[in-house]
């Protein structure tokens, strides 16, 4: 039995009417507010640049352990494939490769994610929440497999994701313009490292190399099409793409 996790699906997308109405609510806030007053026209002149209208705008993040980057990828909704918009450095780090099994780990998870929660006013600045444990880390974790990972500003860490309180405000607008033109499934994939022929070799003697077998077709997927595979989940915790 396999339960079903993310999908690329243009056609859901096209369902989901904008909705300004939750940028307005985001921008009641002074973090947001200020973000906007200093980021938005770069970002903004940047998605113009390659020809991605920012009412249309569809986001998508991957982030690699191994090179300490967020990195950021747009198109307008309807299009086939993603663009490249900019790479955030990882600010800090913690655990060690491999997912995220216990609370208290220190781990960073490792898998497909969707962004599900925007916090303007975090204790790291702002953040946007992830929505882990999802299926794969509740069948494949312990008892508690811990929670509240976000990707957040400042430079510390305990398992999260910061990427500097300059980095979220540019994360932070591009997902809330991303969800203001009706986009409902922010995913973020999570990688050890880029999960190339190479470096599968590389690391076959590492106890988590079976898992990181089921986490290399969704990133090859990326990789050769330029959109996120539709990945379910099987009731043993491993990934397969469909």
């Amino acid at each position: 039995m396999r339960t079903f996790f993310l999908a690329a699906s243009l056609l859901l997308l096209s369902a989901c009417p904008p909705n300004p109405a939750f940028r307005e609510y985001q921008l009641t806030y002074p973090r947001v507010k200020l973000a906007y007053a200093r980021k938005w026209p770069q970002l903004s002149t940047l998605l113009r640049s390659r020809r991605i209208d920012p009412a249309r705008l569809e986001v998508f993040f991957r982030v690699f352990k191994i090179g300490r980057r967020l990195e950021a990828w747009g198109r307008n909704q309807g299009d086939a494939t993603f663009q490249l918009l900019r790479a955030y450095p990882l600010a800090a780090t913690s655990g060690s490769l491999g997912p995220k099994r216990h609370e208290g780990d220190n781990q960073v998870p490792e898998g497909f994610y969707r962004l599900d929660r925007f916090n303007p006013i975090s204790t790291y600045y702002m953040s946007l929440g992830l929505d882990y444990p999802n299926a794969s880390d509740r069948a494949l974790g312990g008892p508690n497999p811990g929670s509240h990972i976000f990707v957040h500003g400042s430079d510390v860490t305990v398992g999260c994701l910061p990427i500097t309180d300059d980095g979220i405000q540019e994360v932070y607008l591009l997902a809330l313009e991303a969800r203001s033109a009706g986009q409902q499934d922010l995913q973020i994939h999570i990688f050890p490292f880029e999960m190339n022929a190479q470096n599968m070799e590389r690391y076959r003697q590492n106890v988590h190399y079976s898992f990181w077998q089921s986490l290399q077709p969704g990133f090859a997927y990326f990789d050769e099409h330029l959109t996120p595979a539709v990945v379910e989940v099987e009731t043993t915790g491993r990934y397969v793409v469909r």
